[in-house]
């Protein structure tokens, strides 16, 4: 690297969503002087549009486990330097079926139930008065969550990275070729000893020769902001039992067979439409409420009304709410694997193409990004 030449970095990173930022920090603190390049003239993909729910518990055991509760730690240390508000903390999970409570038994006895309680409905009565529990079994109370608003954490910590560890940001600037040292961009040519390329979910476009063979396909979702009665507050972020059948964490578990079977029957269309539901508030009282996941090359942009009024009725199943006013719809969109939760190719060893394929970027990005430099 030459010190002198501002075109010249230690390391570039090809996208700044969430994981791009991830591995400018951890490069950042190492010391190394560091690049962002973005296409667009701000982040504007799936790392703004999602909840801003740093999940530790469902996440899939082994790595993605490991990964999120790493996240989670960096998360809780550069948020207040970043000026980002934690919104609110904790998960409460509500069990409606008895088969859900056996997966939620079954969630407690292994390692990733540590920290966590097992609620009887008197108890999460008292703790979470805005669950509706009528009929519940009981509910997994975990502390380890942490929620932001992704709107404008995102360009927080950008800011941050840039004022405090001296990243440098290049907006508005499509990366062309990458073959490192050298990147071509559409306005300049920069240099850097290693590049790092998280785009996201541009499949067709740089490295899609060593993407293809992976199988990927884009997932599309839908989100809702809705406005409760003044006063509303949740405990904490919320969820039930259709997610024990998508959370690797609790669906890869032996009791989830037999529940994913009863939700076949009694809750086919919100299977079929990949819902589940999470519900989170923002600091003006309003909810962020999702979400859905629908699989193809080009999902369409045109969003089904049939598919929200379902969230919205799981909603109203789920928590004590009289007013519940849609007043924003969103989709979100981010690249998917049958296989993993994580992809991490070595196009040559000065370079790393890093995609989550698994929506979990917010949860796991800090954690996969240590685990890129530690390998590298």
């Amino acid at each position: 690297m030459s010190p002198s030449n501002p075109n010249h970095f230690d390391l570039i990173v090809v996208g700044a969503g969430i994981v791009g930022l991830a591995h400018a920090y951890t490069a950042a603190r190492r010391g190394l002087k560091v690049c962002v390049v973005e296409r667009d003239a701000a982040c504007v993909g799936a790392s703004i549009r999602n909840f801003g729910f740093i999940t530790v518990t469902g996440q899939g055991a082994g790595d993605t486990w490991r990964r999120a509760r790493r996240a989670r730690e960096v998360w809780g240390a550069i948020a207040p330097q970043a000026g980002i508000e934690a919104v609110h903390h904790g998960l409460y999970l509500t069990a409606f079926r008895p088969q859900a409570l056996k997966v939620l038994e079954e969630f407690m006895a292994t390692e990733m139930g540590a920290g966590c309680q097992l609620l009887d409905v008197a108890a999460a009565a008292e703790r979470a008065p805005v669950l509706q529990l009528d009929g519940a079994r009981g509910v997994l109370y975990s502390p380890h969550e942490m929620r932001v608003e992704s709107r404008t954490a995102i360009g927080q910590l950008t800011r941050w990275l840039a004022e405090s560890l001296g990243v440098t940001f290049r907006f508005s600037e499509a990366v062309l070729e990458v073959a490192t040292p050298r990147v071509r961009t559409s306005r300049a040519v920069l240099h850097a000893e290693r590049v790092a390329v998280c785009t996201n979910t541009d499949l067709n476009g740089l490295f899609a020769e060593r993407l293809t063979p992976h199988n990927l396909s884009l997932c599309l979702l839908h989100m809702l902001r809705v406005q409760p009665e003044p006063g509303f507050r949740l405990p904490g972020s919320v969820m039930a039992d259709l997610s024990l059948v998508r959370y690797h964490g609790y669906s890869r578990l032996p009791a989830a067979a037999p529940l994913l079977e009863q939700m076949r029957r009694e809750e086919g269309e919100s299977l079929d439409n990949g819902i589940h539901l999470i519900v989170v508030q923002s600091a003006d009282g309003s909810l962020v409420v999702g979400d859905s996941h629908h699989y193809g090359a080009a999902p369409g942009p045109f969003a089904d009304e049939r598919v929200d009024d379902l969230i919205l009725r799981h909603l109203h199943e789920t928590l004590k709410l009289g007013e519940a006013r849609v007043t924003e719809r969103w989709v979100g969109i981010y690249p998917s694997s049958p296989v993993t939760d994580c992809l991490i190719d070595r196009p040559d060893d000065a370079t790393r193409l890093v995609l989550v394929t698994s929506g979990t970027g917010a949860s796991t990005a800090f954690g996969i990004a240590e685990e890129v430099f530690a390998a590298w």
